[in-house]
Formats: C-alpha cells, structure tokens, sequence
C-alpha cells in the first residue's frame, strides 16, 4: 500500500505501510524485535543496510498528558512525539510514539530532537541509558494508531528509558513489514 505522506516539517513522501506479517515463517524475526534492547534505529538500518529517513507526524511540546505518563516518568513538561522511520525508498520499518520527559535532557539533546533531523536511537547513544519494559494503556496507544493507522498490537512493545538519574522516555512502537522485506 502506497501513501502519500505529509510530516511536521510539510515535506511530502511516498512511503509504504503494511503491518508486520502474519507468517510463521517470519515468527523468530518478530520475537527478535520485541525482545531487544538496544537501539531499534540501528538494528532497522542494519537489517536494511542503509541509513533510516524519519517522518514525523506529529511533535507538540506537552503540559497535560494521561495521568500514565507523569505515573511513568514524573515530570511537568514533555515532548509528544509521532514519527516513522523508513527505508529512503519509503518503506516503512516501524512507527513509534514516544514521550520525552523535558526537564531530563540535556540542551543539545532536545534541540536535536525537535529538529527531527535524528532518530531518537542515534540521540541516546550519547548519554547512558537502559531500556526498561512496561505496559501502556489502549488509550495511549490510541496515539499512534490515530496518525499512522493499521493498529497492531501483536508487533508492538512499550518500554521506558531510564538515565542514571531518572525516567528520561517512553516509547510505544510497533514494527512493520518492511522489517522482513529484506530477508
């Protein structure tokens, strides 16, 4: 399926969504991509062996969030983010949901990311962090289905980033087909 697609940044592109296939053929590649803990952008370029554009659909600096969110990572102030991140032929690898906690990053950090220019993954790599799992609500995941579509709650993970200090992230993303296209 084919979409035309307008991000944050009113640049339009082509991209390609499908959900994760149901194919047993491809179960062990999908338990791979839930249990890993490292960073998702990398492993999505080194599956496509090329460097991953993102979309982003939505980014809003946020005050009032579900009640979850500030449960989840504290805070007063959060960056709301939507984005996807593709192959540079538009193929969707995955999309993800994520709340920053703003009070826990560092100038350089949050600049890069409202920039949109970077994946989150490249951005953590800088600081010292740990992925911790954890579940999210429907309605938070509602978020993410809202702008991108094809719910899919079968390829999806949630999980929180955690600094030497405190919650830094939340990240709700759910993997794609063009995760196994190139297998």
């Amino acid at each position: 399926m084919e979409l035309i697609e307008i991000n944050a940044n009113k640049q339009v592109m082509s991209v390609e969504r499908k959900i994760f296939p149901h194919d047993t053929a491809h179960a062990a590649v999908l338990r791979l991509l839930l249990a890993h803990d490292g960073s998702t952008t990398r492993l999505c370029q080194a599956v496509a062996m090329q460097p991953m554009r993102i979309v982003v659909h939505h980014q809003d600096r946020a005050t009032d969030v579900p009640a979850e969110i500030v449960e989840l990572l504290g805070g007063t102030q959060w960056l709301y983010r939507v984005t996807s991140l593709c192959t540079a032929e538009g193929l969707v690898m995955m999309d993800n949901l994520s709340f920053t906690r703003l009070d826990t990053v560092p100038p350089w950090f949050l600049e890069q990311l409202e920039n949109g220019e970077a994946p989150i993954g490249h951005l953590l790599d800088a600081l010292f962090v740990r992925r911790e799992p954890t579940a999210t609500s429907p309605s938070l995941q509602q978020g993410l289905w809202q702008h991108v579509g094809l719910p899919d709650l079968r390829s999806s993970r949630s999980y929180r980033v955690m600094t030497a200090q405190a919650p830094l992230m939340l990240i709700f993303e759910a993997f794609r087909a063009g995760m196994v296209h190139f297998f």
